[in-house]
């Protein structure tokens, strides 16, 4: 205040308020002072819970402007930022920046617990979830909990019936966006999925990740009764019912169960006389396609089962299998000797190795054969399974013995 116009009003307080409102500027040595335009924007940060910007197509209000127009994005489907790499767009840059480290490899956000890492903070926080259980997100019709709030939207459908993805070319609806782009594939035939080692293309992520198992062997899914693995989870699912018997899928007219939902939907073509597959040549009907590309043979003549050995090829299945029981198709390294089964070779094979992998538990005494085993295992036995004979009345321990008995009565004495 001027001392030389008027008197100072102002306490010293009053002073030292005034001067943290109205700020010099470093440059022009100029004071800065506050207007009642700026007070309001003040204000405005001041106040970040206050929503002033409101959304004119769904009400939805904002406390800053700048997430009012990330939000119409969301109405007008604007997607500013591009990748240069692929051309994907993105209606914010932070998804942008995510994208990128697709093409980048970087991956800088690390689990602490098993130390995988994730291209972005939330899909850390989201992986945690597996290692704590937590499922933030429940369901208020049926109380299921989920990880993800994306997971519960989804689910949510199943109670409203909404399918709001449609396929522009069959009309089929979807819940998620994720579940169409895979089925117009279907359509268009496009299979981005490629195998590095045998170059055969796949829709799907899940189905290339499967598929590669038949080059690297791998069978992640081990049944805990049996220890059988299996290259998919269904697959074990379908064979643990071997175990315990489960036939969850029943038919409605006769009331009889099966353990395979397929295995049910061809037992109900039995009630229906239905035939679903038609042979474009002669229009024979089956229930089965599997029936239908057997049948589809007889026209073209194509012979796609081809032997090994002798190079011959059949129509069915059925004819090779027949053809390779004939054929002695297994030889052996050492002496040449051919057999019809690999399992024939291998008990050949011990009389070259000397090797004796079957024991008596017993006695201790050593065979190259478990039949030879088990017919041995009846001398401490006694078991003699084999029904006495009409000539001499006696039983046997081993069947050949029971032939030479039938054959040759003189033999009755020596056994």
């Amino acid at each position: 205040c001027r001392q030389d116009t008027q008197p100072c009003t102002h306490t010293p307080r009053e002073n030292l308020d005034k001067q943290k409102q109205n700020k010099r500027c470093k440059k022009t040595k100029q004071w800065k002072i506050k207007t009642d335009s700026s007070k309001q924007k003040s204000d405005k940060n001041a106040h970040p819970d206050q929503k002033l910007y409101s959304c004119k197509v769904c009400d939805k209000t904002f406390s800053r402007n700048s997430h009012l127009t990330k939000h119409m994005r969301t109405h007008s489907g604007e997607k500013p930022f591009t990748c240069s790499t692929c051309g994907r767009s993105f209606s914010k840059q932070s998804a942008l920046k995510n994208h990128m480290m697709i093409h980048t490899g970087e991956k800088p956000f690390s689990c602490d617990t098993c130390e995988k890492s994730f291209p972005s903070k939330p899909r850390l926080t989201l992986h945690m979830r597996i290692h704590t259980g937590e499922k933030p997100f429940s369901c208020g019709s049926c109380g299921r909990s989920f990880q993800c709030k994306a997971h519960l939207i989804r689910h949510i459908m199943v109670h409203t019936g909404e399918k709001p993805f449609s396929c522009v070319s069959c009309g089929k609806s979807f819940r998620a966006k994720s579940e169409l782009l895979p089925h117009m594939r279907i359509h268009t035939g496009e299979k981005p999925f490629w195998c590095v080692v045998c170059g055969k293309g796949f829709a799907l992520r899940p189905t290339l990740t499967i598929h590669m198992r038949t080059h690297t062997g791998e069978k992640p899914f081990s049944c805990v009764t049996c220890g059988k693995g299996f290259a998919r989870r269904f697959s074990l699912i379908y064979h643990m019912r071997t175990h315990t018997g489960q036939k969850p899928f029943c038919c409605v007219n006769c009331g009889r169960c099966f353990g395979f939902k397929s295995s049910l939907t061809r037992h109900i073509m039995t009630h229906r006389s239905e035939k679903p597959f038609s042979c474009v040549t002669c229009r024979k009907q089956f229930t089965r396609k599997s029936y239908l590309l057997l049948h589809m043979k007889t026209h073209n003549g194509e012979k796609c089962f081809a032997c090994g050995t002798c190079g011959k090829s059949f129509q069915f299945k059925s004819q090779f299998n027949s053809h390779m029981r004939s054929e002695k198709s297994f030889s052996c390294v050492t002496c040449e000797k051919r057999y019809r089964r690999k399992s024939e070779l291998l008990n050949h094979m011990r009389t070259h190795t000397g090797e004796k992998p079957f024991s008596c538990v017993t006695c201790g005494k050593s065979f190259t054969r478990r039949s030879s085993l088990t017919i041995h295992m009846r001398t401490h036995t006694g078991e003699k399974p084999f029904s006495p004979t009409i000539i001499c009345r006696s039983s046997c321990k081993c069947i050949n013995h029971l032939k030479l008995f039938s054959s040759d009565q003189s033999l009755c004495q020596t056994f």
